[in-house]
Formats: C-alpha cells, sequence, structure tokens
C-alpha cells in the first residue's frame, strides 16, 4: 500500500514534516579577532601618512619649482614613496592641488564664515574675519597655495574653478552677508558694497602679493593697512 505524499507540483498545497533548508543552514556570524582588527588599523593609518607625506611633499615641490614644472617622480622623490604609490591616492597633480585646497584653506574658511557673535558690531565682525585671512595666510605657506592658483590658475581652470567652488564663493558670501547686515544696522552707509564683497577682501589678496614679490624692499603691515581699510568703510574709529 502506498503512502499518501504531499503534491509538491502545487505550491498552495502546504508541505509538513519539512525543515527548509536555508533555515537550518543559517550562517553563523563571524567574530574577528582583536589582532586583525589592529592589523587594519595600522594598515589605515600608515596609508593616512604615506597619504600626508605625498600632499606635504606636493606643496614643497609646487613652491619650489612651479606647479607645472613639478612632475610627479619629484614628488615621490620628496615624499620617500614609490612613483606608483601616488596614484594609490591621486591620480594627477591636478587632484593633490586640490587636496592641498581642501585641507588648508576649506576650514579656513569655514571659520572666518560663521555669524557674528551676539552683540558684536558689523566692523568687529569684519575685523576678526580679516585678521584671521592675513595672519593664516601673508607669509605662510597657505599663502603659498594662493600664490600658486593666481599665478597658474590661467593654464588650469578645473583647479581654479575648484577653488573658486570650495573657497572663494564661500567667503565671498559670507562677505557679502555682513555687508548687508552692516547696512541694515546702519553701520554701512554704501548700501552697493554688497555688490562688490571683493572690495572687502582686496587688502588681503594684496598683502599675500606684495609679501611674495616685494617685501623684502618694503614690508608690509598687512593688519594696519587692513584697520585703514574698514575706516574707508565704516569710518574712523572714535577713541574710547
Amino acid at each position: 500500500m502506498k503512502k499518501n505524499r504531499p503534491d509538491t507540483s502545487n505550491p498552495s498545497q502546504p508541505v509538513t514534516g519539512r525543515v527548509p533548508i536555508r533555515a537550518a543552514s543559517a550562517k553563523t556570524p563571524k567574530v574577528v579577532s582583536p589582532a586583525v582588527l589592529k592589523t587594519a588599523s595600522n594598515r589605515a593609518k600608515r596609508s593616512a601618512e604615506r597619504r600626508a607625506a605625498i600632499i606635504e611633499a606636493a606643496l614643497d615641490e609646487f613652491i619650489a619649482r612651479g606647479f607645472t614644472a613639478t612632475r610627479l617622480e619629484d614628488i615621490a622623490r620628496r615624499a620617500g614613496v614609490a612613483k606608483g604609490t601616488i596614484y594609490l591616492h591621486f591620480k594627477d597633480k591636478e587632484s593633490m592641488f586640490e587636496e592641498l585646497i581642501r585641507t588648508a584653506l576649506v576650514p579656513l574658511i569655514g571659520r572666518v564664515a560663521a555669524p557674528p557673535p551676539i552683540g558684536a558690531s558689523v566692523r568687529d565682525a569684519m575685523e576678526g574675519f580679516a585678521y584671521t585671512l592675513i595672519e593664516a595666510i601673508v607669509g605662510t605657506r597657505r599663502g603659498e597655495i594662493l600664490r600658486l592658483i593666481i599665478a597658474e590658475g590661467p593654464r588650469f581652470p578645473s583647479v581654479a574653478d575648484f577653488y573658486y567652488r570650495e573657497v572663494l564663493s564661500r567667503g565671498l558670501a559670507a562677505m557679502r552677508a555682513l555687508i548687508e547686515l552692516g547696512v541694515a544696522r546702519g553701520e554701512i552707509q554704501h548700501g552697493n558694497l554688497a555688490r562688490y564683497p571683493q572690495l572687502l577682501v582686496a587688502p588681503a589678496i594684496v598683502a599675500v602679493i606684495w609679501q611674495s614679490l616685494f617685501s623684502r624692499h618694503a614690508p608690509l603691515d598687512a593688519i594696519q593697512m587692513f584697520r585703514i581699510h574698514l575706516d574707508l568703510i565704516f569710518g574712523e574709529r572714535r577713541a574710547t
């Protein structure tokens, strides 16, 4: 006598007495040993250190030779790595220079673009903005990055575009917002200044160029120059 078996050809008929294969063979979660985690952490740390060394060497070479004349093998030699190692981190010189902008200048703009403290005058906020820029850029390696952009940006429009997008446009937007606030408060009489926020930061650009070309002939007090510049916009400060 044949036993009655369920018809498995009919998907609507329940099949009893069987354990689904997937449920029976459920995978056991893998446990990663501390040694493996430590090895991965050390590997990531060494990779980050090599990347930082490449960036530092790239800036040294760009300053010494100019962006156009710098070769990847020069950067690799200075960084103490094989040329092929560079390609593990960057595809070309342009991407390296963009990383310099991203790490050296973008955080700076993030700090100076913050709104003024409650109760602070617009002039005080602008002075803080300008002093941060001047102290962090004029006469520093950040200033060399800006100088390279000015000198060689026309031949490398993608780098200039990156700088405008990530740094300049954000800085100008912050300046425009401060100018509009100053106009609304009556601190600034020339409302059209908001159309040209470049005028506000012009002394910082002049100081960078002057420091690079003429400081050995006539040292420039960039902070004092900016104070006078703000006097022209806000009027001279009254002695307290």
